[in-house]
C-alpha cells in the first residue's frame, strides 16, 4: 500500500536509531571524523575575516602618502592560504576515514543480510520473489552507503559552519546578523514541511524499485515459457504499470526535495539584500569599515550554504531511510527455532533409520490445513511410497521430515529421538533427497555433483555419477566433469539435471533416502536403469519415494495413499489391489 503525502514510514524514528546502531563500533573513528570536520570548518570560517582585513589594509594605505603596507599584505595573505591548505587536508582526512567506516557498516549488513537469510524459516522465503529480496541486498544497501559516506561529515560541517558563521558575524556586527539570522527560522520551516510531505514517496520508490527488479527477475526466468505463451505484451503491461508507479513516486519525491535547494536559497538571497542594504548604512555612519563589510558578506553567502547542505542532507535522509527500513524488516524477521544442540555431533552411520510420524498437524496458514493427525512408522531399512492425488501432502511430508517447517501440533522421530531435538547440521547430514525440481547452480558438473559431499574425491564424484548413469553423456562433453553450466541451467536437459541431482544424491550417502518424483524427467530406458541404481542405493537404508507412476512403487514394502493430508489406505501393492479401493482405483486409470 503506498504511502499518502505527509504520512511518514511507522517506524521512521526506529529506523533511524537502527541505522546509528550500526555506527556504535567505529565511535572512534566518527570522533576523529567530527575532530577533522570541525577543524577543516574553524579555518575555512576565519578565512573570511583574515580577508577583510586585508581590505582594510589596502584600503587604508591608499588614504595615506606611502600606500600600502605590502610587506604586511604579503604576510596576511600567505597565512591565508595556509588556513586554505590545512583546510583542505583536514577535509580530505576526514572524508577518507569517512568512506572507510561506511564501506565496513554496509559490508556488515551484507554480511548481516546473508546470515539472516541462512536463519529464516521457507514460509517467509516463500512469500517473497528473489528479485524483491535481491533489491533490499542491492538498491536498499547501496542507497545506505551514499548516505553515510556524505551525509554525515555534511551534517557535521553544516552545523560547525553554521555556529561559527554566527559567531564571527556577532562578533563583525551585532545588527546586521540579527538581519541575516531573519533567514533561519523560515528555512528550518521550509526544510521540515517538505521532509514531511516527500518521505512517503521516498518510501514508495524504494518498494516500486524492489517490485520492478522483481518482475525483470521472473521474465528473464521465465522467459520461454512467456514466449511460448505468447505472454510478451502482458509482461509489457506489467512491468508498464510498475514502472509508472515508480516513476510517479520518484517524480513526487525527486521534486518535492528538489524544492529544498531553491526556495532556502531565495530566502537566503532575500538576507543577503536586506544585509547589503544594512552595511551601507552602517558604513555611511562610520560603524563599520569596507573590509569588515566585506568579510560579513562573505559570512552571509556561507551562512546559506550550511542550510542548503542541511536541507540536502534532509532529502538523501529521507531515501536512506526508507532503504534502512526495508533493510531492518529483514533482520528483524523471526528465525526459525534455535536447535536444542547447538554442536553438531552424530554421524550419520550412527543411524539405524526409524522414522516416526506422531499425531503430526500442520498447515501453512492457521485456516490452511495441510495435514492433519498423521501417524506412521517407517522401521529400518523399509522402502515407504507415498501416492495419492495432487495437493494431497506428500511432498509437504518430507518438508516435515527436513525440518524445512515447524510442526504445529504432534512430533516425528528418528530412532526414536525428536528431530527438534537434533541439531539441524545433524538432521540434514542423515537425509539426502531428490525433489521433482532440480536445482543447480552456476559452475562445473564436477561441482554441482561434489554438493551433495563436499569432502569427496573425483574418484568418488565418477561413481556417483556411473551410479546414476550419466557418467557416459559426461564423457561426450569437451570439457566432461569441467564443464560449467550456466545460470538458467538450460545449456544440459531437464533429464539430465535431474540424472546430476541422483548423482548428488548417491554421494552424500546418507542413511534416509528421500525421492520426490526422482524420475519425472528422465525417459523409460533410463528410468529402469535409474530404478536398478536405486534398488542397490536404497539397500540398508530407509526410503521415502513420492511418485505419481505406480509402475515405480510396486517393490516398496509399504505404500501410503494419502488424501487430504489423511492416511486413506496402506499396505504393500497386493494389499492395497485386494481393497479395491483409492489405490486400485489410481491404478486401473493407469493400467
Amino acid at each position: 500500500m503506498a504511502l499518502m503525502p505527509g504520512e511518514k514510514p511507522k517506524n521512521f524514528k526506529r529506523t533511524m536509531k537502527s541505522l546509528l546502531k550500526t555506527l556504535a563500533p567505529y565511535k572512534g573513528k566518527l570522533v576523529l571524523v567530527f575532530f577533522f570536520a570541525i577543524a577543516s570548518t574553524v579555518f575555512t570560517i576565519l578565512s573570511p575575516n583574515i580577508l577583510g582585513n586585508a581590505t582594510d589594509l589596502v584600503v587604508s594605505g591608499i588614504q595615506t602618502k606611502d600606500g600600502p603596507d605590502f610587506g604586511r599584505l604579503m604576510e596576511i595573505l600567505l597565512f591565508l592560504c595556509a588556513l586554505y591548505g590545512l583546510s583542505f587536508f583536514f577535509s580530505f582526512i576526514q572524508g577518507f576515514i569517512m568512506a572507510d567506516v561506511s564501506q565496513k557498516v554496509v559490508y556488515g549488513l551484507r554480511k548481516s543480510l546473508s546470515e539472516k537469510l541462512d536463519r529464516l524459516p521457507l514460509q517467509y522465503l516463500d512469500g517473497k520473489t528473489h528479485g524483491e529480496v535481491l533489491s533490499r541486498f542491492t538498491n536498499d544497501i547501496e542507497t545506505i552507503n551514499q548516505s553515510l559516506s556524505q551525509s554525515i561529515t555534511q551534517i557535521i560541517t553544516s552545523f560547525t559552519t553554521l555556529a561559527g558563521i554566527v559567531a564571527m558575524m556577532i562578533y563583525i556586527n551585532g545588527i546586521m546578523t540579527l538581519v541575516a539570522l531573519i533567514a533561519l527560522p523560515l528555512s528550518m520551516v521550509i526544510i521540515r514541511l517538505v521532509v514531511r510531505f516527500s518521505q512517503g514517496h521516498f518510501r514508495n520508490q524504494q518498494r516500486f524499485l524492489g517490485e520492478i527488479n522483481s518482475h525483470v527477475e521472473e521474465m528473464f526466468t521465465g522467459h520461454l515459457v512467456v514466449k511460448a505463451f505468447n505472454g510478451e505484451e502482458e509482461s509489457i503491461r506489467q512491468f508498464s504499470e510498475i514502472n509508472d508507479r515508480l516513476a510517479e513516486a520518484s517524480r513526487k519525491s525527486q521534486f518535492l526535495s528538489g524544492l529544498m535547494m531553491p526556495l532556502t536559497g531565495f530566502i537566503g538571497n532575500l538576507s543577503y539584500v536586506f544585509v547589503c542594504i544594512t552595511g551601507g548604512y552602517l558604513a555611511l555612519k562610520g560603524q563599520v569599515s569596507i573590509g569588515n563589510i566585506q568579510a560579513f558578506l562573505q559570512y552571509v553567502r556561507s551562512f546559506n550554504q550550511p542550510i542548503a547542505q542541511a536541507a540536502n542532507v534532509a532529502n538523501v535522509l529521507q531515501s536512506t531511510a526508507a532503504a534502512a527500513e526495508r533493510v531492518f524488516e529483514i533482520l528483524e524477521e523471526k528465525e526459525e527455532a534455535e536447535d536444542l544442540e547447538e554442536s553438531c555431533s552424530i554421524h550419520p552411520q550412527q543411524i539405524q533409520g526409524k522414522v516416526e510420524f506422531r499425531n503430526v498437524d500442520f498447515g501453512y496458514s492457521p485456516e490452511n490445513r495441510i495435514i492433519e493427525d498423521f501417524s506412521f512408522t517407517a522401521l529400518p531399512g523399509q522402502r515407504i511410497a507415498i501416492v495419492g492425488p495432487t495437493g494431497g501432502g506428500k511432498t509437504t511430508l518430507v518438508k516435515l521430515l527436513m525440518r524445512f517447517y515447524e510442526l504445529n501440533k504432534g512430533q516425528i522421530l528418528i530412532d526414536d529421538r525428536d528431530i527438534r531435538e537434533i541439531p539441524r547440521c545433524d538432521l540434514r547430514r542423515m537425509l539426502s533427497m531428490v525433489l521433482q525440481d532440480t536445482w543447480l547452480f552456476s559452475g562445473s558438473l564436477r561441482e554441482n555433483i561434489r554438493y551433495g559431499n563436499m569432502r569427496s574425491s573425483d574418484e568418488d564424484v565418477t561413481e556417483a555419477a556411473k551410479a546414476a548413469h550419466i557418467h557416459h553423456f559426461i564423457k561426450t562433453l569437451p570439457e566432461g566433469y569441467d564443464m560449467v553450466i550456466n545460470e538458467e541451467a538450460s545449456n544440459i536437459s531437464q533429464g539430465q539435471k535431474q540424472l546430476i541431482t541422483i548423482a548428488r544424491a548417491i554421494l552424500a550417502d546418507a542413511p534416509i533416502l528421500i525421492l520426490d518424483e526422482a524420475t519425472s524427467s528422465v525417459d523409460t530406458r533410463t528410468e529402469v536403469l535409474i530404478q536398478n541404481a536405486m534398488a542397490n542405493l536404497m539397500q540398508g537404508r530407509t526410503s521415502f519415494i513420492i511418485a505419481h507412476r505406480l509402475s515405480t512403487i510396486r517393490n516398496a514394502d509399504r505404500i501410503l495413499f494419502i488424501r487430504e493430508g489423511r492416511i486413506a489406505e496402506q499396505g504393500s501393492h497386493e494389499e492395497l489391489m485386494a481393497l479395491n479401493g483409492f489405490y486400485r482405483e489410481l491404478y486401473d486409470s493407469q493400467y
